[in-house]
């Protein structure tokens, strides 16, 4: 049968706070967290992103002991998953591969190569699929076996999502119900599922199913839930000014919180592992934010981590994999069409989304005179001698 490998993607988090500028910047040089019009302008607005954005990020990272537990959470998953896929009668070794920080994909391919692996399962992190997520891996590995013909000797297929896989859904759903039985009025309890964000354009224009999966995620836990507790679905983190999924996380809490919602458990959804979005964002940013609007009773579900029925799931989704017809990475990696970061948008006074894409094509003008000074070596910041 050949060496079988496992490949766990996902997006990477610095490890300590010297970290965090330079995992910025990986960020934000990916084009499909930022679009612009111009490649080449890809990087320097990456830089000046990271620089800008660096004191404020390592801030919240502190909040959280100095950097981000996501790198050793995913090892714990990989060795869990690697156990059980013994158990099941399934060896492989399982490998990680990180977006944006170390162990960077391009380290897991080495590795795998490295391993003579034979059979691949490609299993991304995400629950649901987004364009900014699992695309974004898939087409950076598309590229790297694009370019290196070795690779071609590996039978590989890809997971793309699996939102709907019975062990997450309970593994889900058992752990909201040990936080809903924390509360004297259990049944009563709000349900508030918060999914990381995406631009809209990525759905409208883009194709991209995130939000129905999303969606479509959120009715099956319920479901799995079984129980008469009300829920809502939000979207947290957005970055940058053009409009994200609606309602907002920090909106749909006030809005909770004005109709008198006392007792709130949050469900971070899009999330499998702990990192800077639920322990900080959510633990501490909207805790308060809850607390302002009156909401005093706020609880929040743990991520999977390495529950033993998520874990099973996982394995149980390797296994499917393997006994059924190969995926390729061209066949998840297609969209409609791209689209770009910054959409037209009529200008309005205040602090507006469009006012911000105003802000930004200021910023970016000014960006693009700055660099073509400091390379021509001519223009007003000379002759007054800033430069």
């Amino acid at each position: 049968m050949g060496r079988t490998g496992v490949l766990l993607l996902n997006l990477g988090g610095p490890d300590q706070l010297e970290d965090v500028r330079p995992f910025l910047f990986n960020l934000f040089s990916d084009p499909e967290i930022i679009r612009l019009p111009f490649p080449w302008l890809q990087k320097p607005l990456a830089w000046f992103i990271s620089t800008m954005r660096a004191k404020k990020s390592q801030e919240n990272y502190r909040q959280i002991g100095g950097g981000s537990p996501l790198r050793q959470i995913t090892e714990a998953q990989a060795q869990a998953l690697e156990a059980h896929l013994q158990q099941k009668g399934q060896p492989a070794r399982v490998y990680i591969g990180m977006r944006y920080w170390h162990p960077f994909t391009e380290e897991a391919i080495a590795r795998i190569k490295r391993d003579r692996i034979d059979r691949l399962v490609i299993l991304p992190l995400y629950p649901q699929f987004s364009i900014s997520t699992s695309g974004s891996s898939f087409r950076l590995m598309e590229k790297i076996w694009q370019e290196d013909p070795l690779l071609n000797r590996i039978d590989y297929t890809v997971i793309r999502s699996w939102y709907e896989q019975t062990g997450y859904l309970q593994a889900m759903a058992d752990l909201i119900a040990q936080e809903l039985d924390r509360f004297p009025n259990r049944d009563e309890v709000t349900v508030f599922f918060s999914a990381h964000g995406v631009p809209v354009s990525y759905v409208e224009e883009a194709g991209d199913p995130y939000q129905k999966e999303i969606e479509e995620c959120s009715a099956l836990i319920m479901q799995n839930l079984n129980r008469p507790n009300p829920h809502v679905l939000a979207y947290q983190s957005r970055v940058g000014p053009v409009e994200w999924l609606k309602p907002y996380t920090e909106d749909a809490i006030e809005q909770l919180g004005a109709e008198g919602v006392q007792d709130l458990v949050v469900v971070p959804i899009s999330f499998v592992s702990e990192h800077i979005e639920t322990l900080e964002e959510i633990d501490i940013e909207y805790r308060e934010l809850a607390e302002e609007a009156g909401i005093h009773n706020f609880r929040r579900v743990p991520a999977l981590n390495t529950h033993p029925v998520f874990i099973d799931a996982l394995a149980d989704l390797v296994i499917n994999a393997l006994n059924s017809p190969s995926v390729k990475l061209a066949e998840v990696t297609q969209m409609k069409k791209k689209v770009k970061m910054y959409p037209q948008e009529r200008w309005e006074w205040g602090l507006t989304t469009s006012a911000e894409v105003w802000n930004g094509r200021v910023a970016m003008i000014a960006l693009i005179a700055l660099l073509l000074e400091l390379i021509s070596g001519q223009g007003p910041l000379h002759l007054v001698g800033l430069l």
